[in-house]
C-alpha cells in the first residue's frame, strides 16, 4: 500500500468516524469501520490483515 492511499483511507475512515460519533448511534458495521480507522492510524500489526480484507472488498465491489 502506498503512503498516499494509506493517508486517503485514514481520512475517509476518520470522516466516517466523526459522523458516526456525532449521530450517537453505532451499529456493528459502523463499529467495524471505527476499528479499521484505528488500525490504519495506529499502524498496528493487524493492519496487514485488515488491509488485505479491505483490498479484497474493494476489488469485489469494483470488479477489478
Amino acid at each position: 500500500m502506498t503512503e498516499k492511499s494509506a493517508v486517503l483511507l485514514a481520512l475517509v475512515f476518520g470522516v466516517i468516524t466523526v459522523l458516526l460519533v456525532r449521530s450517537r448511534d453505532c451499529k456493528w458495521w459502523e463499529a467495524t469501520l471505527i476499528g479499521l480507522f484505528g488500525m490504519y492510524v495506529g499502524q498496528t500489526p493487524l493492519l496487514f490483515a485488515a488491509d488485505g480484507l479491505v483490498r479484497w472488498f474493494i476489488s469485489v465491489v469494483t470488479r477489478t
